[in-house]
């Protein structure tokens, strides 16, 4: 089982209903298709803390929409980190035509990946943690994020 330690800093995520039962419901899903027990720690912040912890920690001047820090091995049952911008998710909802909700659940399964080792820079993890992400997402009744069948 995963909980959550959810931090709300920018109140303009409090427009999501029932905020912190989508997060749970999220974390559910990612864990029912790559399973790990423990808690994860999640910020949802405005895009300026986002561009300050993508500055400090992966030395990227930007914002962006979704940032995880694992915990190491002896931390455990602390998972780790997840940090999430509403700024750049919003607009990226709206791009990609999705409600701010079912995006935001997008990036917290994508998170809760990283965290337990998965990555996409290399083509063949990335079609991994894609397949994972699609199955977590499509047992929530969430289409595919990439477009793809």
């Amino acid at each position: 089982m995963i909980t959550t330690d959810l931090i709300v800093e920018e109140t303009g995520w409090e427009a999501v209903p029932d905020l912190a039962a989508l997060c749970d419901r999220a974390f559910a899903a990612a864990a029912a298709v790559e399973p790990a027990e423990g808690t994860v720690s999640l910020l949802l912040a405005d895009d300026a803390a986002l561009h300050q912890l993508n500055r400090d920690f992966r030395g990227k001047d930007k914002p962006t929409d979704v940032l995880s820090f694992p915990a190491h091995e002896m931390d455990r049952p602390q998972l780790g980190d997840i940090a999430v911008a509403l700024g750049v998710s919003a607009r990226d909802a709206d791009a990609q035509g999705i409600s701010l909700a079912d995006h935001l659940t997008h990036l917290l399964v994508h998170g809760y990946l990283h965290l337990l080792g998965h990555d996409h820079e290399v083509e063949a993890e990335a079609e991994i943690m894609e397949d994972l992400e699609i199955k977590a997402l499509a047992s929530l009744g969430i289409p595919n994020p990439y477009g793809t069948d």
